[in-house]
This record gives C-alpha cells, structure tokens and sequence, in this order.
C-alpha cells in the first residue's frame, strides 16, 4: 500500500495535533519548497533520508522497440535518489527481521 499525501496529512494532524487544514498547509508548504528546489537544478539532502539529485542527460539516439524505428531522444533533466545509510539500514534490519 502506497503513501498517500492525504495519509502525511492525517499523521500530521493525529501526531502533532495541527488543525487538519494546517496540517494540510503544512505539507503542501514542504511539497513546494522541494519542487522549488529541484526545478532550480539544485540537489535537495534530507538528512537521516536521502538525496534528491537533479541530473543532466545529452541528447541521444534511441529506438521505438515496436517499430525499431530510430530516434532522436531530447536532452533533459532527471532526478534521481540516493538513499543514506542510516534509512538504508533501517530498510535492511526491517527485511532481515521478517
């Protein structure tokens, strides 16, 4: 089961005791600073979670699997996420302890 926003939402509100529509503000406040953040190019490092890195891909040439047709694929800008070792080790100990 996916974590929804609306799902931060009701944490925040049930954990912090905010208002469900502060709560609400809240998150879409964090949510914006983040997208902010990377459509400027810059890195976003959370500490103890990971690192959002916004990467530069070149131009290139690719192929349409279906037709085998080639094409010309546009240069453009990914993101990419590295898990730190804290959130890493977290993830592994919760697997190993099933």
């Amino acid at each position: 089961m996916a974590l929804t926003k609306e799902k931060i939402i009701n944490s925040i509100y049930h954990q912090v005791g905010l208002s469900k529509s502060q709560s609400r503000a809240v998150v879409e406040q964090l949510l914006e600073i983040i997208k902010t953040t990377l459509e400027s190019g810059e890195d976003l490092l959370i500490s103890g979670f990971g690192k959002f890195v916004v990467k530069e891909k070149a131009e290139r040439r690719g192929r349409n699997p279906q037709t085998t047709e080639d094409l010309q694929l546009r240069a453009r800008r990914v993101i990419v996420f590295k898990t730190s070792g804290v959130l890493r080790n977290r993830v592994n100990d919760a697997v190993t302890e099933r």
